[in-house]
C-alpha cells in the first residue's frame, strides 16, 4: 500500500509539472543563443516500478521493485569539425531484494563520452572516437543497439570513420559493449567486438532507404565467451524499407551468417518483415504486423546453426515482458496504436511464439537460453503474449503504464512449472538535451 501510494504521488507531481513549459530545455535555449548553438546540456532523471510474477515461467522469482535512473551531461561543439560530448548514469533499484544484476543497477559511471570529427557536415569524411550510444539496424538497433528500457541500458566503446554523400552514407567501425560493473568504474573490454561496414543508401529504391552490412563478431574467454576456443562469426545482412500504395509503408531485413563457436563450425541465418498503415477513424490510428525468424541448432554437438544476434536491443520486439531474443524462434507480432491526443498515445500488442528447432534452447532477450528439451519431445509452441499499455507526453516529461500477460505454451508447460508470466509497469521520466 506505501509503495501504491508513492507511485501515485510521483505520477501526480510529474503530472502538474508537465504543464509548464521545460526549464531545462529553457537552459539549454539560453546556453545556444549565448554560445552561437555550440554548447547545450543533456539530461535524464527516469523512475519505473515494476512488478513481475511467474517470472521465466516459474524459473526464477518473482519482483516488485523500482528502478531509478539518472545521467547529466554536456555536449560542446568546439568548432565547425570538431565535437566533444559526455554523460554520466547513475542507476539504482532500490528493494529489489538481494543484489540487484548489473542490468538494474550501476554507481555513477560514464555513460557516453566520445570525441567526433566533421559531426556538421553534410557530405565528405567523419570519424568517431569513445563510448557512444549506437543503433544499427531494422527500428532501433535490431543488430546493433541500446536497450533504454533496461535501468543501465547500453552503450559501446567504439571506433568510426565514416564518408557522407548526398544519397549515401559509407562506414567502417568497431563496437565492444560495455560490460557493466556495478561497483568500479566499467573499463574497456575489446574482446567481445563487432567490426565491419554498415552503409546506407537513399536513392536505389524509390522514397526508400537500403542498407548493406558485413560484420564481423569476435569473443574470446576474457571477453566472456566460455567453450572451447573463440567465436568468430561473421554476419552478412541487407534491410530495405520505404512507402507502398495504398499508404502501406514495408520493412525487410535478411541476414547470413558463417564462421566459428569454439571448434564447431558455424552456419546462422535471421529475416524480418513488417508491413504498416496509419488509418484514420475517430483518432489516428496505426496498424503494424510482422513476422521475425531465426535459425536454431538441431545438433549443436556437429554444427552450431543458431544465429548469433550480436548486440540486439530486443525491447519490445518480442512482446512487452521482454522474455525472449532473436534466436531460434518464430514470432508473429501485430501492433495497434490510437493516438488518443497529441500527446497521449495508448497500445494493444500481440505476440506468437514457436521454436525453430525442437531440440535447441529458448533464448532470452540478452541471447542466454532459458530452457532446452534435449530429445525434442517438448514441442515447438512456446506461448503467446497481450499487452497493452499507454503514454503522456508534455514539456519534456514522458508518463506511461501497461501490463503484459504471458499464456505459456506446450514447450514451456512440458520443460518448465509453466506458470503463466504477468508483467506491470508505471514510470515517468524527464528528459532534455538529448532523445535516448
Amino acid at each position: 500500500m506505501k509503495r501504491f501510494r508513492a507511485v501515485v504521488l510521483l505520477l501526480a507531481g510529474g503530472t502538474l509539472a508537465a504543464q509548464i513549459p521545460s526549464p531545462g530545455d529553457d537552459l539549454n535555449n539560453l546556453l545556444e543563443q549565448k554560445t552561437n548553438g555550440r554548447f547545450r546540456l543533456i539530461f535524464e532523471f527516469r523512475v519505473r516500478d515494476e512488478s513481475r510474477t511467474g517470472n521465466n515461467f516459474g524459473l526464477a522469482k518473482n519482483l516488485d521493485n523500482p528502478l531509478l535512473r539518472t545521467r547529466i551531461g554536456a555536449q560542446f561543439d568546439a568548432t565547425d569539425w570538431f565535437r566533444i560530448s559526455a554523460t554520466g548514469q547513475d542507476a539504482r533499484a532500490p528493494d529489489y531484494g538481494g543484489v540487484a544484476p548489473t542490468t538494474a543497477r550501476d554507481s555513477m559511471d560514464l555513460y557516453e563520452g566520445y570525441l567526433e570529427f566533421f559531426a556538421q557536415r553534410k557530405t565528405g569524411f567523419g570519424a568517431v572516437f569513445g563510448r557512444q550510444v549506437i543503433s544499427l539496424g531494422e527500428g532501433r538497433g535490431r543488430l546493433i543497439g541500446d536497450s533504454q528500457w533496461t535501468n543501465t541500458s547500453r552503450s559501446y566503446d567504439t571506433a568510426r570513420l565514416y564518408y557522407r554523400l548526398p544519397a549515401a552514407r559509407i562506414e567502417v567501425l568497431m563496437v565492444s559493449v560495455v560490460k557493466i560493473k556495478a561497483d568500479q568504474f566499467n573499463v574497456p573490454d575489446l574482446g567481445d567486438r563487432v567490426w565491419g561496414t554498415y552503409d546506407t543508401f537513399t536513392k536505389i529504391i524509390p522514397k526508400g532507404t537500403v542498407d548493406f552490412y558485413l560484420l564481423r563478431h569476435d569473443q574470446n574467454r576474457v571477453g566472456g565467451f566460455t567453450g572451447i576456443g573463440s567465436l568468430g562469426t561473421n554476419t552478412l545482412g541487407g534491410r530495405a524499407e520505404g512507402p507502398l500504395p495504398g499508404r502501406l509503408k514495408y520493412s525487410l531485413e535478411a541476414v547470413a551468417q558463417d564462421g566459428h563457436t569454439g571448434p564447431v563450425q558455424h552456419r546462422g541465418y535471421a529475416w524480418f518483415s513488417g508491413i504498416s498503415r496509419p488509418v484514420h477513424l475517430v483518432r489516428p490510428l496505426d496498424l503494424e504486423v510482422e513476422y521475425k525468424y531465426a535459425s536454431g541448432s538441431r545438433n549443436a554437438a556437429a554444427r552450431d546453426d543458431t544465429f548469433d544476434q550480436l548486440y540486439a536491443a530486443n525491447h519490445d520486439r518480442f512482446g512487452r515482458a521482454d522474455l525472449f531474443g532473436w534466436r531460434n524462434v518464430h514470432n508473429l507480432r501485430s501492433l495497434e496504436t490510437l493516438h488518443v491526443a497529441k500527446q497521449v498515445a495508448l497500445s494493444a500488442m500481440y505476440n506468437n511464439w514457436w521454436l525453430a528447432s525442437p531440440t535447441d534452447a529458448l533464448y532470452n532477450s540478452s541471447g542466454t537460453a532459458i530452457v532446452r528439451s534435449v530429445n525434442g519431445n517438448a514441442g515447438t509452441h512456446v506461448g503467446q503474449e497481450a499487452d497493452v499499455f499507454g503514454t503522456y507526453q508534455a514539456s519534456g516529461w514522458t508518463f506511461g503504464a501497461g501490463m503484459a500477460h504471458v499464456f505459456a505454451g506446450e514447450f514451456v508447460r512440458a520443460t518448465t512449472p509453466g506458470v503463466n508470466t504477468n508483467y506491470l509497469f508505471v514510470f515517468q521520466s524527464y528528459t532534455f538535451g538529448r532523445d535516448f
